[in-house]
C-alpha cells in the first residue's frame, strides 16, 4: 500500500473517530447543558417540600422527610398525596422520576414507592449524588385518573 494511501486512511479513520465522539455528545441529555442550551429554573416559590399541585390539578402532595434530605446517602422520602377534595389517595401506583436538568442527568438510582396507608407513601432508595437543583417527578395513577407532580429541590 502507498504511504499516500496509508496517510489518507489514517486521516480518515481519525475524522470518522472525532465524528463518532460528536455525535454522542449531541446525542445525550446533557447537550443542552453542553452546547449552551438554557434551562429555565423555576421561581423560588416552586421550591421545597409542597404542597404541590400536579399538572393537570387532580392531586396535591407534600413530601414529608422523617430525616433531613442529605447528599450521596441512600434514603427514603415518604411523600403524601391527596385527591382535588383533600382525601387521602390509597393504594395509587406511583411512578418515581428526576433528576438535575441544569445538568442533563437523571437520578442515580432508581427510588421505589411503597404504599403506608392514609395517602402517604415511601419512596424506597432515593440518592441525590451532588448539590444542586434537582427535581423530583412523580407520575399518580388511580383507576379514576392519572396526573404527574414535580418538587423541585436546592439540595
Amino acid at each position: 500500500m502507498s504511504t499516500n494511501r496509508r496517510q489518507f486512511l489514517r486521516q480518515l479513520r481519525r475524522a470518522a473517530f472525532f465524528a463518532g465522539i460528536a455525535g454522542v455528545a449531541f446525542a445525550t441529555p446533557a447537550d443542552a447543558f453542553l452546547f449552551g442550551a438554557s434551562v429555565t429554573k423555576p421561581a423560588a416559590q416552586e421550591f421545597g417540600f409542597g404542597p404541590r399541585e400536579s399538572a393537570n390539578h387532580k392531586y396535591t402532595a407534600y413530601l414529608k422527610p422523617t430525616e433531613v434530605i442529605r447528599l450521596r446517602k441512600l434514603q427514603n422520602v415518604r411523600v403524601l398525596v391527596l385527591d382535588a377534595t383533600g382525601r387521602p389517595v390509597e393504594n395509587a401506583k406511583i411512578s418515581v422520576d428526576g433528576g438535575m436538568p441544569e445538568h442533563g442527568h437523571g437520578l442515580p438510582t432508581q427510588p421505589q414507592p411503597r404504599s403506608l396507608g392514609g395517602g402517604m407513601y415511601d419512596i424506597e432508595g432515593v440518592r441525590f449524588s451532588m448539590g444542586g437543583w434537582w427535581e423530583l417527578k412523580l407520575s399518580i395513577e388511580t383507576p379514576e385518573s392519572s396526573d404527574r407532580v414535580t418538587f423541585n429541590l436546592s439540595l
